[in-house]
């Protein structure tokens, strides 16, 4: 949930940013590509919301098993991961800078990739999980 967290910060940052910041005269929000970010970012973080929610359901139940988990931190880290990049990206030059929290985020959200096992690592994991054979040597 932390990553998602993350993600939701930056993407209510870039909705605010988008509906306030005005170029010819109109919101940013106004724009296809800024919506289309928008969209993207807003369905990342539901689609992780869901597969956290599972991952509950299935915790309780007693059936979680570990390459869920794997399954689970490779794309909702990743997700947010791209999310804050789409939210650096509608703030322009302001999504590098403390005044907003995007790129303390996107920061934070790198040594998250990496600990608790890599995007590659989790991969793999999964990768065995589906196919049987082991990659990891």
């Amino acid at each position: 949930w932390g990553a998602l967290g993350a993600a939701r910060t930056c993407y209510l940052t870039a909705l605010g940013y988008a509906q306030d910041r005005r170029q010819f005269g109109s919101p940013i929000a106004r724009y296809q590509l800024v919506q289309q970010k928008l969209v993207n970012m807003l369905t990342g973080i539901t689609t992780g919301q869901l597969l956290a929610w599972r991952l509950g359901r299935l915790k309780d139940a007693g059936a979680l098993r570990p390459e869920q988990v794997s399954l689970a931190k490779r794309y909702n880290v990743a997700t947010a991961l791209e999310i804050a990049r789409l939210a650096r990206d509608v703030l322009g030059a302001n999504g590098i800078v403390n005044e907003y929290p995007v790129i303390r985020h996107m920061l934070n959200l790198e040594t998250v990739n990496t600990y608790e096992g890599t995007y590659d690592m989790h991969t793999l994991i999964v990768g065995r999980d589906i196919t049987g054979l082991d990659a990891i040597r």
